[in-house]
């Protein structure tokens, strides 16, 4: 954790759940300390002590918030496993993986506890079990596909996570006191139409502004041909997730503070799961007027900051396809990394029928790819030793040894990459930035920040990019939106 009370400060300030976790701040004015995502008002700076864990908070007389509870804190904070596991539930729940209780043992085991363990510290620190949860996210979505959708209500009931239409029902008229069907008649205007009888819409909101352009051109200038494509202002890809095979296609719809994303019904049964995806690959989540706020004060970000109001940091769909395409990009072009990608995909890559010429492919898996051998990727102009660092980085994420998602611990993450042979500081950074979600992720070598900063070494671009935090990763972007001419 960084020990710069003003970035510290300012990701208090911004209330962002990614620091969630990561640190806790004591207020001498009330003796109490807090979590960064704590509804209560913002204390003054002056008054702030920070500290990387509760215990130390509590070794200096500070005592816990009952609002925000910090013993609840959940992501990286190694004192308190509890959301980062309750997250984990409902991901698994959500892509249809937690069968009999069969994946609830594998988190147990990843744990080092038993399920029956991790239902009872979730009763205690959460106040429901892992099933009560989820519910609670299913009816949510529920809820959105009643408004927004023509599916039928029996689709409805499937795509947000129930097993049966009567599940559905009763789950709906026991939380909301209404049928389900009398809901959707009380809302008809709200509703979308489907494209097509293939595919039906979906909206995902953000706070304002979106700088949907810039990340549409990133996105596009990186995408692996015949997963994604950008294709005017439309972002498209395949998706492939356990036995579910679909596309996808995104818009984005500026007066509804919206992106439209239209997808097909084959992906209805793992509806959260895409959907928590984008999330991801378009950072929905983030506050661009905080962080704006911030990166505006340094003369070098002004004028991009300006420029760019909204800029995200492009995440992933999927982190190993991420990670694999940051490999392949080492030591050359944008462009050639492209090509190379293409070639990567079309060889290991699943079929995959939809209506766009260029989409035809799944993203290779790890599984997949762990079982090629350098031989067959060399076949492919992929130079051997960094055909060997992605076999390695493929029999490390299909052990689950290396978990490339967000909520993963980034210092771990970040170690555990740059252990892999061929996988250097700025890819691991890299990884981190987009396949975490980690906004403070900052790779010191990259030359556009060296450049920005008059030709500074590695440790001098270190040092400055330390009044960037706790948004280094946006800074970076914005140095790249600079060394673009854009």
């Amino acid at each position: 954790m960084t020990h710069d009370t003003t970035a510290l400060y300012q990701a208090l300030a911004a209330h962002d759940p990614r620091f969630d976790g990561v640190f806790y701040v004591g207020v001498t004015s009330t003796g109490i300390y807090c979590r960064p995502v704590c509804t209560a008002r913002t204390p003054k700076a002056a008054n702030c002590r920070f500290f990387d864990s509760a215990a130390a908070a509590e070794k200096a007389n500070f005592r816990p918030c009952l609002r925000c509870r910090p013993e609840l804190a959940p992501g990286n904070a190694p004192v308190d496993d509890a959301q980062r596991i309750a997250s984990l539930i409902a991901q698994r729940i959500d892509e249809g993986m937690l069968d009999d209780g069969a994946g609830l043992e594998s988190i147990a085991k990843r744990f080092g506890w038993s399920s029956r363990q991790i239902r009872r510290m979730m009763q205690r620190e959460l106040g429901v079990s892992p099933i009560e949860l989820v519910l609670t996210r299913r009816l949510l979505l529920a809820k959105q596909l009643l408004t927004e959708t023509t599916l039928p209500m029996s689709e409805v009931a499937f795509a947000s996570g129930f097993t049966s239409v009567r599940r559905f029902n009763d789950a709906f008229n026991g939380r909301y006191g209404i049928p389900p069907a009398q809901f959707r008649r009380a809302t008809p205007d709200a509703r979308s139409t489907a494209t097509s009888s293939d595919t039906f819409s979906l909206q995902l909101v953000y706070r304002e502004p979106f700088e949907w352009d810039a990340l549409l051109a990133f996105l596009g200038a990186r995408a692996m041909r015949g997963v994604e494509c950008v294709d005017g202002d439309a972002y498209l890809r395949t998706v492939s997730l356990g036995t579910h095979r679909g596309w996808l296609r995104v818009t984005h719809a500026p007066a509804r503070r919206a992106l439209m994303v239209e997808l097909t019904h084959t992906l209805t049964p793992v509806l959260p799961a895409v959907l928590g995806r984008l999330r991801h690959l378009f950072d929905l989540s983030a506050r661009p007027d905080v962080i704006a706020a911030h990166l505006s004060r340094d003369p070098k970000l002004a004028c991009s900051v300006a420029r760019h109001p909204g800029l995200r940091v492009p995440g992933a769909f999927d982190g190993f396809e991420l990670a694999v395409r940051a490999i392949l990009g080492q030591q050359i072009t944008v462009k050639a990394a492209t090509t190379i990608a293409g070639r990567f995909v079309t060889a290991l890559g699943e079929m995959v029928r939809t209506p766009h010429a260029a989409l035809d492919r799944a993203a290779p898996t790890a599984d997949r790819v762990a079982r090629a051998r350098v031989e067959d990727l060399a076949a492919l102009g992929i130079i051997r030793a960094r055909a060997g660092s992605i076999l390695a980085l493929a029999r490390e994420v299909a052990s689950g040894r290396l978990v490339l998602a967000p909520g993963a611990r980034p210092g771990e993450v970040i170690s555990r990459l740059e252990a892999l042979p061929g996988v250097g500081p700025w890819t691991a950074q890299y990884i981190a930035m987009r396949a975490l979600r980690w906004p403070d992720a900052f790779p010191k070598e990259d030359l556009a920040a060296r450049k920005a900063l008059g030709g500074a070494t590695p440790a001098a671009v270190d040092v400055a990019s330390h009044a960037w935090r706790p948004w280094r990763s946006y800074a970076l972007l914005h140095l790249w939106q600079g060394a673009a001419g854009r």
